[in-house]
């Protein structure tokens, strides 16, 4: 009964234990019910508060909103308000000119008839007293009458011999002026050149048969069919604002587009400029030193293959900033024009960008720039020019014939700005220039090569240049050529011109040495064309470059340093490109020979000895006017008292090259350098048709020449 009793006693415990906790149990769960209810209130009564919340910003905001519109509809109405009294004011005064101007033209009206009447009074007083005069005078004058007559007769006798000595004057001048046209053609040309062109005027040599030689006559200067009047005023307010990366540092600038650089233009389209500006300058900021009175004007063209060409925008490419960027980065003002090419044409079919209309669109660029000096940026007194090939052609010539009065008719025409035309100084990479002497000095370098890789571009067409890197374009058709007999007898024939033609120029180096050549094309000026190779291929092994496939170099045993090279072997590596006649060519289809088209022909010979030598079957064989090829030569105007040469100059042509002779540039070069002119000029070795290849010294060198030149 006890255990039963405690059994009992002990199973009362446990229920009451289990009641106790499902008790608590139920409390728990009452209170996390309690909780959840509460939680649910709060979110409840939060979701309402921000809801509140945005119902009270929004009121907010479409209350500022109204206030806004208020505001807004309340300036507009104080600007029409002012705007109608402006206009009313203006009527005013419009009303009170006119009352003005009407009341000076009656005053004046007044005026006029007061002195006709006194003038009437006075004739009449005057025709009385003249009559009686006239009376006394008749007896006299038919005494006079005969004595005039024979003075007539005197005097018609002399005017008929001041006609007679005039007649004479006049066609010795003329004379004169074709004698001196003939000789600006040809300022160096050698004396068997003068005597081929005199003995063969009219009949060809017998390479080629009887042919006629005529001279083309000069088209007159294009202008345009109807008068655009457009402004050359510089508008500072016209720009898009503009950015870009040079060295991970953001370039901010702004852009000035699609400006026409005349007022006239023959096609919009290739006659306007680009101008570039970094934004500091209008900020009262300095970049590199410059400020917006101080900073240079970098003026790169975009010519090549003299073809029509547009401005050269800032931008990057293949990871590198182009040098209208970089120049941006380096404080200067940038200004790139388009320009008109040898294959533009006008809507009737005419050709209207021949020689010489890319040099006169430059200068009217650059006449631009001078007569914008006081409102654009930049300091106009300070240009440099920069181009590639043919750009660094065109380039060279900017630099030599700034203000010459060749150009002038054609600026006119164009409705040019009317200011100065001169630069501070050229840059020209790899130039293909002085093209009535270059066919010459081509066979001068490659004479004996006679098999070669011609590239095929198309009738005319010229190979376009490696400009800041990026590749050129994509060379369709690769032939191995063979010279002919021909061929190699016409080489022959212009490597013997050039030593003449090197011999008349009277060139010298630093040191004051002539640079000749003999009958063999070997003296001075060929040991000085190699030196700047030698010094080209010392610097690359100075930097590390493995010069050991350049077997025509040849090294110092001791100092391991090239001391000479081996000419022939030198110009066997770089290989001609182009057959004889590289740039005027015998069969007249040369891109040169297109620059020096008319407006009606597409092409002409430019040198009298191709002419000569012409493989067309054409009777008669045309050569431009002497005039048109003066104009496109900068050696016709290096020295010249006519023009205004530019004071630096900077020359680059790669030993790899062979686009042109080596030689040419370095004749150019050196012509501006005797004058007295500072010219940094180098070979760089093993460097292709290419240009803006070394932009930090570019820059470094036009930095020094614009804060330590005069």
């Amino acid at each position: 009964q006890d255990r039963i009793a405690a059994e009992q006693a002990e199973a009362q415990r446990q229920a009451a234990i289990k009641a106790e906790q499902d008790r608590i149990a139920a409390e728990q769960a009452e209170v996390q019910r309690q909780a959840a209810i509460k939680a649910e209130q709060e979110r409840i009564a939060a979701d309402q508060a921000e809801a509140q919340r945005q119902a009270a910003i929004k009121a907010e905001q479409e209350r500022i909103a109204v206030e806004q519109a208020e505001a807004d509809a309340e300036k507009a109405r104080l600007e029409a308000a002012e705007a109608k009294a402006a206009a009313e004011a203006a009527a005013k005064a419009q009303d009170e000119a006119e009352a003005q101007r009407q009341a000076a033209i009656k005053a004046e009206q007044e005026r006029i008839a007061a002195e006709q009447a006194k003038a009437e009074q006075e004739a009449k007083a005057k025709a009385q007293a003249e009559a009686e005069a006239q009376r006394q005078a008749a007896i006299k004058a038919e005494q006079e009458r005969i004595a005039a007559e024979q003075a007539k007769a005197e005097q018609e006798a002399k005017a008929k011999a001041e006609q007679e000595a005039k007649a004479k004057a006049d066609a010795e001048a003329k004379a004169r002026a074709e004698a001196e046209a003939k000789q600006t053609q040809e300022p160096k040309l050698p004396e068997s050149y003068v005597n081929e062109r005199t003995q063969a005027s009219t009949k060809g040599s017998t390479t080629t048969g009887e042919k006629n030689i005529l001279s083309q006559p000069i088209d007159p200067p294009l202008q345009a069919d109807t008068s655009a009047k457009i402004t050359l005023t510089f508008d500072i307010n016209n720009y898009e604002s503009m950015t870009g990366t040079v060295d991970n540092k953001e370039i901010k600038y702004r852009a000035f587009e699609y400006i026409p650089y005349v007022s006239n233009p023959i096609d919009i389209d290739q006659q306007y400029i680009n101008i570039y500006i970094p934004e500091e300058y209008f900020n009262n900021g300095t970049v590199n030193g410059y400020n917006t009175q101080t900073a240079p004007i970098f003026m790169p063209n975009n010519v090549g293959g003299y073809m029509p060409s547009q401005p050269m925008a800032p931008k990057v490419e293949n990871n590198k900033p182009n040098s209208a960027l970089y120049a941006l980065s380096r404080g200067y003002v940038v200004a790139s024009p388009a320009t008109r090419g040898r294959t533009n044409k006008a809507s009737d079919g005419n050709f209207i960008g021949k020689a010489p209309a890319v040099i006169v669109d430059l200068q009217a660029a650059t006449a631009y720039l001078h007569a914008n000096d006081a409102t654009m940026p930049g300091n106009a007194k300070r240009i440099i020019t920069n181009g590639t090939s043919a750009g660094g052609a065109v380039s060279l010539l900017q630099g030599a014939t700034g203000n010459t009065s060749d150009y002038q008719p054609y600026l006119q025409a164009l409705g040019a700005a009317t200011a100065s035309t001169d630069v501070y100084a050229s840059s020209a990479y790899a130039p293909i220039t002085n093209l009535d002497a270059a066919d010459m000095a081509y066979e001068w370098s490659y004479n004996g090569i006679t098999s070669f890789n011609k590239v095929t571009m198309g009738q005319g067409e010229l190979p376009q240049a490696n400009v800041g890197g990026a590749p050129a374009p994509i060379q369709r058709n690769v032939q191995r050529v063979n010279l002919t007999n021909d061929d190699v007898a016409y080489s022959d024939l212009l490597k013997s011109h050039f030593p003449d033609y090197v011999n008349n120029l009277q060139l010298r180096d630093r040191t004051g040495v002539i640079l000749k050549l003999d009958k063999k094309g070997n003296g001075t000026f060929k040991q000085y064309v190699k030196s700047f190779i030698i010094d080209a291929a010392n610097k690359a092994k100075s930097n590390g470059a493995d010069l050991s496939r350049y077997s025509f170099l040849l090294l110092d045993k001791n100092t391991g340093l090239v001391k000479d090279i081996d000419w022939d072997a030198y110009n066997s590596f770089t290989s001609r490109s182009k057959a004889p006649g590289a740039f005027d060519s015998r069969a007249n289809d040369s891109g040169e020979n297109s620059l020096f088209g008319t407006s009606t022909s597409d092409t002409n010979h430019f040198t009298i000895t191709a002419a000569l030598h012409d493989t067309t079957p054409n009777n008669d064989v045309y050569v431009e006017n002497a005039k048109i090829v003066t104009m496109m030569n900068p050696m016709n105007y290096l020295g010249s008292p006519s023009a205004t040469n530019a004071k630096y100059y900077r020359i680059r042509y790669g030993t790899a090259d062979s686009n042109t002779s080596v030689a040419i540039p370095l004749i150019v070069g050196t012509r501006a350098q005797n004058l007295g002119y500072s010219v940094d000029m180098a070979t760089p070795f093993g460097v292709d048709h290419a240009g803006d290849y070394d932009l930090q010294d570019l820059f470094n060198w036009m930095d020094s020449i614009v804060k330590n030149g005069r």
